[in-house]
């Protein structure tokens, strides 16, 4: 068999960590699969997977020679797109990741523009309150809100949003609104375990820094439960302020402590390719970054 398409079927089961979804996405026959890998190993002389019935992960010596086998064929496509000139439509899987509320609320969107516009792409969409390895984990093109580490990755920076406190109108008309971080201590708090959110609130009053550490009334897994209950006037909640943009927008939500809000966090898209990044990679980068800039929540 032809090794390029040998390597195509081996990060096929790697990226989908399964036989019968590699060949889902490579639209071939779980036999075909099968024998490609068993080909390839044979060729290579090494193993290339652990298998069980219910996983199959890849062996040490697997997981390099994906890395390499990704770049390989990131190169082959780069050289195709090449000769076929500047006009070629894009085309292809794509995976993308998000954070959970900020992919619903502003990457899908994108996503289903993209797919729209390019009818011979496909996306797999992956939301996720973490930061996600896109190299260990097959990922295209990733959406991170915070501070970049240094790394080799990509990135192109689309806006900004904020750390900002609220509550119901009817809560505070009830209870008062707080002039002071420390007036949150006498106050029903709301927290959300979702992203980085914690019960330990950091807040800024001119070039100062403090924490303020409270005792949850309520504490929550999802941002979107912190926000059901702040609109039915439980209490104050944490949220980015691209999150609570709507309820802000119909008043069925009210900032609190803007004066002692941290600096705004920057959002991100990244990658891992490199100047040769395929058509379908920058055709998606720059979509969804020409919405991103447009809206006016995250700007």
């Amino acid at each position: 068999m032809d090794r390029f398409h040998l390597m195509s079927v081996f990060v096929a089961v790697a990226e989908t960590e399964g036989f019968a979804a590699g060949a889902r996405r490579l639209q071939m026959s779980p036999p075909a699969v099968t024998r490609a890998i068993a080909t390839l190993e044979e060729q290579l002389g090494i193993k290339l997977f652990n298998r069980t019935t219910r996983y199959v992960r890849t062996t040490e010596a697997g997981q390099r020679y994906l890395t390499d086998a990704r770049r390989i064929l990131a190169d082959l496509e780069a050289a195709d797109e090449a000769a076929a000139g500047i006009n070629a439509e894009p085309r292809g899987h794509l995976t993308i990741t998000a954070p959970v509320m900020f992919g619903r609320m502003h990457v899908m969107p994108g996503i289903i523009d993209y797919l729209e516009r390019y009818p011979d792409t496909e996306v797999s969409c992956v939301l996720l309150d973490r930061v996600v390895n896109l190299l260990e984990e097959g990922i295209d093109v990733g959406i991170r809100i915070g501070e970049l580490p240094d790394s080799s990755m990509q990135a192109l920076r689309v806006g900004s949003v904020r750390m900002a406190l609220c509550a119901s109108p009817d809560y505070l008309a009830r209870n008062g609104t707080p002039l002071h971080p420390k007036d949150l201590l006498q106050h029903s708090i709301i927290a959300s375990s979702a992203g980085a959110n914690t019960a330990d609130w950091r807040f800024h009053q001119g070039k100062d820094e403090f924490t303020q550490r409270l005792q949850p009334r309520l504490s929550v897994t999802t941002n979107d439960a912190a926000i059901t209950a702040a609109v039915q006037g439980l209490g104050i909640t944490r949220l980015l302020s691209y999150q609570i943009a709507p309820q802000i927008a119909d008043h069925t939500l009210q900032p609190v402590l803007e004066d002692f809000e941290a600096p705004a966090l920057p959002i991100h898209i990244v990658h891992r390719e490199g100047r040769y990044s395929s058509t379908r990679v920058r055709s998606f980068i720059d979509l969804l970054a020409e919405r991103l800039r447009a809206n006016q929540t995250i700007s």
